[in-house]
């Protein structure tokens, strides 16, 4: 449970009737109106109700070589990612989200990272990952796949970028858990094929993917959408969340 910020009413954030970001921020409300009159001077209601930052997971290739068109778009999502406030979730690993939480860390931006390893000394010397660019380190023990789960469940936003195999992995995670998805075009990989894939899929589970060339739209797409409606298809199997087990 939390408060409207406004009206100090306590509300189950599921169920609140209207929602909206500010500074990367969380904000539930009672009523549109109430939304409407924090959307005025939000400054004056901010310390009001605790609120929570929202997480926007970056899920790409750790590997290959890379055009630098597609390095700088993925650097570029990154510093969108800071510039709106979010924090930043990846798998700690090379490659595509590396340059992502590159730039993040350019613009002051807050990242975490997913590591397979069960230590530091294990993420760098075993599984060659970077240290260099996060705020924080959960070392799962896990390994490459065990980390998946973790990271899409820790994400309120998910976007793909470039990716193979296990991205493709942890997009099929996000689309089956309702999540809302973002796919940076132009990164190549899966990206390319997703579009067909989603239509072969034949099921709801209550996932919206985003398609986008420009990392600064897609980044505000997905915060309109999940502020304006997604934010009440939570990822869980609730008694009244559609979710499809086929």
């Amino acid at each position: 449970m939390i408060r409207d910020p406004v009206c100090q009413m306590t509300i189950d954030p599921r169920h609140a009737e209207a929602m909206t970001e500010f500074k990367g921020q969380a904000y539930y409300f009672c009523s549109e109106g109430c939304r409407q009159k924090f959307l005025v001077q939000p400054e004056i209601f901010l310390d009001k109700a605790p609120s929570m930052r929202l997480t926007v997971g970056v899920m790409g290739s750790a590997s290959g070589e890379f055009a630098a068109d597609i390095k700088v778009l993925a650097y570029t999502l990154g510093q969108d990612i800071a510039d709106r406030g979010f924090i930043l979730i990846t798998g700690a690993c090379p490659g595509l989200p590396y340059e992502c939480a590159r730039g993040t860390k350019s613009k002051g931006g807050l990242s975490m990272g997913t590591s397979p390893a069960l230590s530091l000394d294990e993420h760098v010397h075993k599984y060659f990952s970077p240290a260099d660019v996060f705020d924080v380190i959960i070392y799962t023990g896990s390994g490459l796949m065990g980390r998946e789960v973790i990271n899409i469940r820790s994400s309120d936003m998910v976007v793909i970028v470039g990716g193979s195999s296990g991205t493709l992995g942890e997009f099929a995670i996000a689309y089956d858990e309702g999540k809302i998805i973002g796919v940076l075009e132009g990164s190549g990989g899966i990206t390319t094929q997703l579009p067909q894939l989603v239509t072969s899929f034949g099921k709801d589970t209550g996932a919206q993917v985003i398609y986008e060339s420009d990392p600064h739209l897609l980044i505000s797409k997905l915060a309109e959408a999940y502020t304006s409606h997604h934010y009440k298809r939570p990822s869980c199997f609730c008694e009244d969340s559609h979710v499809s087990m086929d």
